[in-house]
């Protein structure tokens, strides 16, 4: 008979990732949630085949070529990083709904803390899940292109990234490059206007990228 395929046992404790945040930095990037490969690491954006890292400096939002190993070193670019949900997981349907509340909750308290001009939120189901606390309200059902939203998240932009997971088909590399250069561009963009609460209002003229979905 044939034997059963073999099945790789998860570690028994995956730890959370550290933030990498950073008074005064300009964009806080945020995951939905670790990876496994992250995990064990201890770095964000680990897996074999993302390209995150490779897009940073592709599209020139960093000076040099970067690896996983180097995301404790963003913030000396402007960058903080960190996940919407701390728990690791083989994929995203392993999440909660009360994770996604909390991770809300969590991620609003880290906006106020530091004060990013820019949240870039990486993959267009990461937004989806915030559009409803968004302000004003996103239509969470609707068509997301990627780059500026016209709203803000705890009184700061959203711009929305692709996933650059190996296994995200729905875009190319280099549309997912053109993201990322829409966003090196838009942080060299006039800065918004703040509202009479002291949050920042979305310009109005800033350009959005868009792509297949």
């Amino acid at each position: 008979m044939p034997r059963p395929p073999r099945v790789r046992a998860l570690p028994v404790h995956l730890p959370p990732l550290t933030d990498r945040i950073e008074k005064g930095v300009r964009v806080l990037l945020v995951g939905i949630n670790p990876g496994i490969r992250s995990s064990v690491t201890g770095h964000h954006f680990a897996g074999y085949s993302n390209r995150f890292w490779k897009l940073l400096f592709d599209a020139g939002l960093v000076p040099e070529p970067v690896t996983f190993e180097d995301d404790d070193r963003l913030p000396q670019w402007g960058f903080g990083i960190t996940n919407l949900v701390p728990r690791p997981t083989p994929g995203i349907g392993d999440l909660k709904p009360a994770e996604y509340a909390a991770g809300h909750a969590a991620l609003v308290r880290k906006i106020r803390r530091y004060r990013p001009v820019i949240v870039a939120l990486v993959g267009v189901t990461l937004f989806r899940s915030l559009a409803g606390t968004t302000e004003p309200p996103a239509d969470p059902r609707g068509a997301v292109p990627l780059g500026d939203q016209q709203v803000t998240l705890g009184g700061a932009r959203v711009f929305v990234l692709p996933n650059p997971s190996g296994r995200n088909a729905n875009y190319t590399y280099a549309e997912m490059l053109a993201a990322f250069r829409a966003l090196r561009r838009y942080m060299t963009g006039p800065p918004a206007p703040a509202s009479s609460d002291g949050a920042r209002k979305p310009p109005s003229k800033m350009k959005s990228v868009t792509g297949r979905r």
